[in-house]
């Protein structure tokens, strides 16, 4: 869980919503061990949703 939360704000997501994300759609996948579809769940896709982002407020 640690790794998560890290890795999810070294991508500059917010760790509550990344893991709240991760949480509603990992059981929804009809094949979890498809390559494809874990990609775009993995903190650093572009197809994360825009709630998961953090964005700063600075420059």
């Amino acid at each position: 869980m640690y790794s998560l939360v890290e890795t999810a704000k070294e991508n500059r997501l917010h760790p509550f919503y990344y893991l709240t994300y991760l949480l509603e759609k990992l059981p929804q996948l009809s094949n979890p061990q498809d390559p494809e579809a874990l990609d775009m769940l993995l903190p650093w896709s572009p197809s994360l949703p825009i709630i998961c982002r953090v964005f700063s407020s600075t420059k």
